[in-house]
């Protein structure tokens, strides 16, 4: 099975859930900014949750199904249509042989998930199908999508080969939508966030009356945010002391302080050291929130501590868990497996 792109969009890579282990090389994980929505889709097309899908910023993206071909879209609400009409989000959908998917405009949130039956297929380099753009490796030619590719999917999936053919499909009708949706609480996706932190290794560093502005006032995510990380617009952060730093490990969610005092947050294609001052990590339950984020936005910071993180992080995964045994009982109901 095949998927032609017709438009390439702002940015569309393939992402899986990233590559582990080289970071001492140098070498991010890149991977799905938004790691619940990547996982969701893939689960809703009866993948394994670390399969590559696409993930599109923003509009202007379009493909052709060249057969007919289960599919799921999560995360950010682009207005996904197929023939005119809207395609439903957060469930499985039979596109018919020849039909097209396009993405008119963001609703909410900056980044969508599709996912296709089988997985999207392209080489694995170091363990990981993931597009890293800066270092051109992954994905399609290590580079975003164009006009004229053609994407394959590893295989028919699980549910890739039920009757579904284009004789299934009454005239003029491009899809066929599951009735049930897995679409997460509403505030997951949402131009002002309040994300939860922990402190950094260099808060003490700061002096106390920005610590309090830190977590009282609020920053916008400036334009030249990317998938290395987001750069903020706010209350200026100084140290106590100007002093220079050794260069460290850094996480996704590591949020940095370079000489402007303005805070940047480190996100899947960061870099793996970096020698800012850091005044807080974004816990790890909160990073879908902050990758849904669009230039304009704002965000809060709200200070939890590491138990809290910690708690937060497994009750997350259970309700993920939970959600993967409803979507799998709901699958196997749609398709007798």
């Amino acid at each position: 099975m095949s998927i032609e792109v017709l438009k390439p969009g702002l940015l569309v890579t393939v992402q899986d859930l990233g590559r582990t282990g080289y970071g001492k090389y140098g070498l991010g994980r890149s991977g799905a900014m938004d790691g619940f929505a990547h996982r969701v889709a893939n689960w809703l097309v009866g993948n394994a949750e670390s399969e590559a899908a696409l993930e599109v910023t923003w509009s202007g993206f379009s493909v052709r199904f060249r057969q007919s071909m289960l599919v799921s879209i999560t995360g950010a609400d682009l207005s996904p249509e197929s023939g005119g009409t809207p395609v439903p989000m957060w469930r499985p959908v039979w596109f018919r042989q020849g039909s097209e998917l396009a993405f008119k405009r963001p609703v909410s949130g900056c980044r969508a998930y599709v996912a296709v039956a089988g997985g999207v297929d392209s080489p694995q380099v170091l363990g990981s199908r993931s597009t890293h753009l800066r270092a051109g490796i992954g994905g399609l030619n290590g580079r975003a999508l164009q006009a004229g590719d053609v994407l394959h999917n590893k295989d028919s999936g699980r549910f890739g080969s039920p009757a579904a053919s284009s004789r299934d499909f009454a005239e003029h009708v491009f899809f066929r939508a599951a009735r049930w949706s897995a679409a997460p609480r509403p505030g997951y996706i949402r131009g002002n966030q309040a994300v939860r932190v922990t402190r950094g290794r260099q808060y003490d560093d700061f002096r106390a009356a920005d610590l309090r502005r830190f977590f009282e006032d609020s920053y916008r995510v400036k334009p030249e945010s990317d998938r290395m990380g987001y750069r903020l617009s706010g209350p200026r952060l100084e140290l106590r002391t100007p002093r220079e730093y050794l260069s460290e490990g850094v996480a996704d969610g590591t949020v940095q302080v370079p000489a402007d005092g303005q805070p940047i947050i480190l996100m899947a294609d960061r870099q793996t050291l970096g020698g800012y001052p850091k005044i807080a990590q974004v816990v790890s339950a909160d990073l879908p929130k902050v990758a849904q984020l669009s230039p304009g936005d704002a965000i809060r910071f709200r200070e939890v501590s590491l138990d809290e993180a910690e708690q937060l992080y497994l009750a997350r995964e259970r309700g993920l868990r939970r959600l993967k045994t409803m979507i799998d009982v709901r699958l196997e109901g749609m398709f007798g497996c």
